[in-house]
């Protein structure tokens, strides 16, 4: 749902992408409102949908998560019951971090972390091929981060 803002409310939300922990003091002084406008407008936000919600950006290193690839799937037929069954599959999958739909071939792209090649092996034997209606999968190794974890364009 696209939601009417302004620009105070474009510049409320590139500040909280920037800093999602800042005060509602801090917010109101980078947009130029009082603290009760602000919090109004930001409680509008969050209501609507705009602002889905605040998490905290995870280094994957941390977690010893430092492999990455990105798998596509092609299906072996895209009737709505298989892939509504593809896409609850992979959603309990813990490390598929993102997976998209795609138009043409191949059908899904997946984003998956593990901590080294063989554990992504396992996965993708074990788990991934044997994810009901998957046809194949070509998997791409990431080398090397270029762009991530970006705020949207307010």
């Amino acid at each position: 749902m696209i939601v009417p803002m302004d620009s105070v409310d474009r510049k409320i939300l590139a500040a909280m992408q920037a800093e999602g922990r800042q005060s509602i003091t801090e917010l109101a002084a980078k947009v130029g409102l009082t603290v009760s406008p602000t919090h109004r407008r930001l409680r509008d936000l969050e209501r609507t949908g705009a602002i889905r919600g605040y998490r905290a950006v995870i280094d994957p290193v941390a977690l010893g998560l430092t492999f990455e690839a990105l798998v596509f799937v092609t299906m072996k037929q895209e009737d709505r019951e298989t892939l509504l069954g593809f896409e609850a599959a992979v959603q309990e999958i813990p490390n598929v971090v993102q997976a998209q739909r795609l138009f043409g071939d191949p059908d899904y792209m997946l984003r998956v972390v593990t901590t080294d090649l063989a554990a992504y092996a396992q996965l993708e034997d074990d788990v991934l091929s044997a994810v009901p209606g998957v046809l194949r999968l070509n998997s791409t190794l990431v080398m090397k981060h270029v762009v991530s974890d970006r705020a949207l364009p307010a």
